[in-house]
């Protein structure tokens, strides 16, 4: 079962880094795209962040 939950977090924690990748441009970032991609779920907790997180992933 534990397995299965730590398969689950691997597969949504690169899913959601996956997209904001791609979607970097349409952010307010210039820089930090690696550092940003791979600290998203810490992150995601601060509001400018989450506002950049969610442009990247729907496009706007």
């Amino acid at each position: 079962m534990m397995q299965l939950v730590g398969l689950a977090f691997l597969v949504l924690y690169a899913a959601g880094g996956w997209k904001f990748w791609k979607g970097f441009r349409r952010t307010n970032f210039t820089e930090g795209r690696l550092y940003l991609t791979l600290l998203w779920p810490v992150l995601v907790a601060n509001k400018s962040y989450r506002k950049n997180f969610t442009k990247a992933l729907k496009g706007r």
